[in-house]
């Protein structure tokens, strides 16, 4: 019999959004489980279906409304079903959800996460919904049980919440003021990951690079950065986000001298229009911006720096565009996330005079993107017939790849599609690392079509292998050291 079968209710999380947002999936899984429900099988329709919302990208009320939609026909055919919605969306709307959709059960916000469990039972004894948001953080989510998606790999937030008031974001009146966990409680977190077999960590926060205000060390984050230089058995460290304004050259050197930090930066430039930065409340301008990469790219000269841009702000005029357009040019990013700006409800930009022409902004956007994509093509040729080591991801390859190949990361994040060994017994398995020589460049990624120079067997590797025998039932070690290798999943994307 198996655990369902006694009697344990399932769940299913679904998470929209940001790397906060999967960092806090991560621990609503967990606290799930630590209250004794199982995740739900393939296929199978949960006991409990979890909505973890983003309220930044479009249309990101439609797209919930319409999930919930398509269960009430499910939960009514389902006694003892739930539904709960969370996220920067719950704390936005509050008790509009179930106002629009009253067959949620529990609506709950970005500070009480832990509060889901006693809200579902709360729900289930008085058969009526729970609307529970708190306006401050109640516990560091960091604290909470967790349940991670990925045995080699692990997000580590640092600090929640922001202190900017950018014109476009409705971030900080939904996750708060910056709060700062103290760098002990970090590092200790990361070294309990490390034994589990994690090789590699991303310190998280909505402006990593301001860590330390609550506490009054300006210099914090660079002092973190080194300090996770000295984890012994964490082969990799990288950082998301840092704020242009705060980056200091104390960062740079961190970078350039930590071993275990990847020379990868990810730093939103959002416009390179001086006047559209200005009404953006983004408190640097285009040649502070150029002189951070500058001196980044001096330190660290094969450092991969990606961004992140609005096309089509409020007054944005054709000049102003072409500013922006000067900026990628001149920074040569090996990638971006562009964005076409759009009205976000309970933001200072929602209001502004100027609101640019939907077809005006799509014929900017894609002209943006042609640029980008050449740039990346171009940064990426360069990257052709360089030895990298590659860690093995899982869920990374190619839907339409009929040659089998495996992907993994770069040390700068690059994606590499390399193709395996025949031999099972040489096969990598995610968590392990490759030796490769990289022989095509696409614009957004890479191909090793050449043989595996070395392969590495790691602990994060043999994690992932424990895991997902004890996913299939299979007893310790009884799978001969191959695993069970799956390339399906996607990749999500920054906010």
């Amino acid at each position: 019999m198996t655990v369902t079968e006694q009697g344990a209710r399932t769940y299913e999380v679904r998470t929209f959004g940001c790397q906060m947002n999967v960092h806090d999936s991560e621990r609503l899984s967990g606290l799930l489980e630590d209250a004794g429900y199982v995740p739900a099988g393939e296929g199978e329709t949960p006991d409990v279906v979890v909505f973890n919302t983003c309220a930044v990208r479009e249309n990101a009320d439609n797209r919930l409304y319409g999930n919930l939609g398509h269960l009430r026909p499910v939960k009514a055919g389902r006694p003892g079903m739930q539904i709960a919605v969370g996220g920067c969306l719950a704390q936005k709307d509050q008790g509009e959800i179930v106002r629009r959709a009253p067959w949620v059960d529990v609506v709950f916000g970005t500070h009480n996460i832990g509060s889901l469990p006693v809200l579902l039972e709360r729900a289930r004894v008085q058969q009526e919904a729970q609307v529970e948001i708190k306006e401050a953080l109640e516990v560091f989510p960091s604290t909470l049980p967790t349940k991670r998606e990925s045995a080699y790999a692990a997000w580590v937030s640092i600090s929640v919440g922001c202190n900017n008031t950018c014109t476009f974001c409705i971030v900080p009146s939904l996750r708060g003021k910056e709060r700062d966990r103290r760098p002990g409680d970090v590092l200790a977190e990361v070294r309990a990951l490390v034994e589990q077999g994690v090789l590699e960590v991303t310190l998280l926060g909505q402006n990593v690079n301001t860590y330390g205000v609550e506490f009054g060390d300006r210099l914090a984050f660079g002092k973190l950065l080194r300090a996770c230089g000295d984890v012994e058995g964490l082969e990799r460290v990288r950082f998301t986000s840092p704020h242009p304004a705060a980056f200091t050259d104390d960062v740079i050197a961190a970078m350039a001298e930590t071993p275990n930090v990847m020379h990868q930066l990810h730093m939103p430039l959002q416009s390179g229009s001086d006047r559209v930065l200005r009404a953006m409340r983004r408190s640097y301008r285009a040649e502070r911006y150029l002189g951070i990469i500058e001196r980044v790219r001096a330190a660290m000269p094969d450092a991969a720096i990606s961004t992140d841009i609005i096309v089509g702000f409020p007054g944005e005029t054709e000049e102003d565009f072409q500013a922006t357009l000067d900026v990628v040019r001149q920074a040569r990013f090996a990638g971006a996330y562009t964005f076409q700006y759009s009205i976000r409800p309970g933001t200072p930009a929602a209001t502004m005079d100027g609101q640019v022409p939907r077809e005006v902004v799509q014929e900017r956007y894609e002209r943006l993107v042609a640029l980008q994509n050449d740039i990346s093509w171009s940064e990426n040729k360069a990257q052709v017939g360089r030895v990298l080591e590659v860690l093995v991801a899982e869920g990374e390859g190619r839907k339409d790849d009929t040659t089998h190949r495996m992907s993994g990361r770069a040390p700068d994040n690059r994606l590499v599609h390399f193709t395996p060994p025949a031999d099972a017994a040489e096969r990598p398995r995610p968590g392990d690392m490759v030796t490769v020589e990289v022989t095509y460049a696409a614009p957004h990624h890479l191909v090793a079509d050449g043989p595996v120079l070395k392969l590495r067997r790691t602990r994060a590797g043999d994690a992932w292998e424990a895991r997902e025998n004890a996913a299939c039932g299979v007893p310790s070690g009884a799978s001969g050291g191959q695993g069970r290798v799956s390339l399906g999943m996607p990749t999500l994307r920054r906010r």
